[in-house]
């Protein structure tokens, strides 16, 4: 069967109308133009059906495999022949087994190659201008001043060695799929080929006859960016060399020592720039720099599609009667707003934000994601103090009351009935501003001051939190006449104070 990125390519590449490409695919005219209108690819795709081969054998084939599968654990000598499959099976099955030797060689012979790593479906020993080559790697980062373990994504292009990093905090789908996008927007076009190895967030399962199954996020990725996706034998990421090699050069040249920052998107874009700066660099056997041999990658890239991919994932969650909700196996909290405790809300992944939507896809509040295998907590208190704030009267009945930090309990305690809820719309508002902890700090300094009214909590976070405007010192034209500095004659001053019995100035 065409795929579907031959029918744009006819169209768009080749210059062919919809009666010609109709003509040499088979489709209708309506199939071939609908394929060519279409430029969002966020929609699930079918899978590639395979081609059956040696079919006979199908209800055979997953005992075969047993029998060559036990052979890894068995000396050379003592591994099955052809022959002595097809002896077992006439044994086994008598005259219900019909196939001949010749079918039980062929398909024997194939797995053997599989099976024992002797497969010629590899990467070619030239490679070709445009193809690249995708590996994660592990790197720490501080941002902040907060220490994470983060993973980085490589893609090199083995024909220039040219190749770019990503970092991120985590190694997921969303991760792969923000860093390719990126970097695909960078360069200006997509690879015609992509290799990478069999990790899990793409395929699901590798099959008999090497093939593999995808998962189906994966798969609408590769159709709305038309690249091929290649893949490495299992347990053979030699394969993609060149990648395995990047890996190692941008840990040691782009992430030693150990990068510290506040932004971690302002430092992706920067790890782009220094990959452009290493490019001039001569090439370890080819006569050119990387960036002149690059220049034969660009030739080679397909289009960026006119609609971005949008790289997240969509999840519903059950919040539980504070409103908040758990992921990563119960590891990492996050809150939602008062008025969706008990209830299921729409959350959208990315690699950076876990941000949660009503069911008219409006946003509620958004968090930073967590990653890591410990305990991790994050709440928004604006949604809650605004909750609050409306029936002040029932705070100290609910539960959220008690989650609340000591100091603005403490406030709330000293206000009146009447002040409470008036109190709650000012913290809010001033979270709103400049954050939940901000706002606790001018609270805290309110107790200090035993200044117990919203005025005062206005005016001290005005002055502990508001930003100081700076103006340059103005300068005066020159026909302005220039004035001497006034010394002031302090004698008389002094004088009338010890008159008075006081002291000098």
């Amino acid at each position: 069967m065409v795929q579907i990125h031959d029918i744009r390519k006819m169209f768009f590449e080749e210059g062919k109308n919809i009666s010609q490409i109709a003509k040499t695919t088979g489709f209708d005219r309506k199939t071939v133009r609908c394929y060519l209108a279409k430029d969002d690819w966020n929609m699930n795709v079918p899978q590639t059906e395979h081609e059956a081969k040696y079919p006979k054998l199908d209800q055979y084939k997953m005992e075969i495999d047993h029998w060559l599968t036990d052979d890894k654990k068995a000396k050379r000598k003592q591994r099955h022949t052809a022959q002595r499959v097809f002896d077992r099976l006439k044994d086994k099955y008598n005259d219900g087994f019909e196939c001949s030797y010749r079918t039980v060689a062929g398909y024997v012979a194939k797995r053997k190659k599989e099976i024992f790593g002797k497969v010629t479906a590899s990467l070619p020993l030239i490679h070709i201008p445009g193809e690249a080559q995708v590996d994660f790697g592990d790197a720490e980062f501080y941002e902040n001043e907060k220490l994470h373990s983060g993973k980085y994504l490589n893609v090199s292009f083995p024909f220039s060695n040219k190749g770019y990093l990503q970092l991120f905090k985590g190694e997921n789908q969303e991760c792969l799929f923000e860093g390719l996008k990126t970097i695909f927007e960078h360069i200006g076009g997509v690879p015609e080929r992509l290799w990478f190895d069999n990790a899990s967030t793409i395929v699901t399962k590798i099959l008999k006859d090497g093939a593999r199954e995808l998962t189906a996020d994966f798969l609408r990725f590769m159709a709305h960016y038309r690249f091929e996706g290649a893949f490495c034998n299992a347990n053979a990421g030699n394969e993609k060399g060149n990648v395995e090699a990047k890996v190692g050069y941008h840990r040691r040249n782009m992430l030693v020592p150990i990068p510290r920052f506040t932004a971690l998107n302002v430092f992706n874009e920067e790890l782009l720039a220094l990959c452009e700066q290493d490019a001039n660099r001569e090439h370890y056997r080819k006569e050119g720099t990387h960036e002149e041999l690059h220049q034969e990658d660009l030739k080679a890239l397909l289009q960026l599609p006119a609609e971005p991919f949008e790289t997240c994932k969509y999840i519903t969650v059950k919040t539980n009667g504070y409103a908040r909700f758990h992921l990563n196996n119960g590891l990492h909290e996050y809150s939602v707003s008062p008025k969706f405790a008990n209830s299921r809300v729409l959350v959208k992944l990315t690699a950076s934000e876990v941000i949660l939507l009503d069911e008219n896809h409006r946003e509620i509040t958004r968090h930073e994601r967590f990653y890591g295998s410990y305990k991790q907590q994050s709440m928004k208190w604006l949604p809650y103090l605004t909750q609050l704030s409306r029936c002040p009267g029932a705070l100290k009945y609910t539960g959220i009351y008690q989650m609340l930090p000591e100091p603005i309990k403490e406030y709330l305690e000293k206000c009146t009935k009447s002040e409470k809820g008036k109190v709650l719309q000012a913290i809010a508002s001033l979270t709103e501003k400049s954050g939940f902890e901000n706002a606790v700090t001018t609270v805290n300094s309110a107790l200090e001051y035993e200044a117990i009214d919203t005025d005062s909590l206005i005016n001290l976070h005005s002055r502990l939190h508001g930003k100081v405007v700076y103006l340059d010192p103005v300068r005066l034209p020159e026909q302005v006449p220039q004035l001497e500095k006034y010394k002031p004659n302090l004698a008389a001053y002094d004088k009338s104070l010890r008159l008075a019995g006081g002291t000098e100035c």
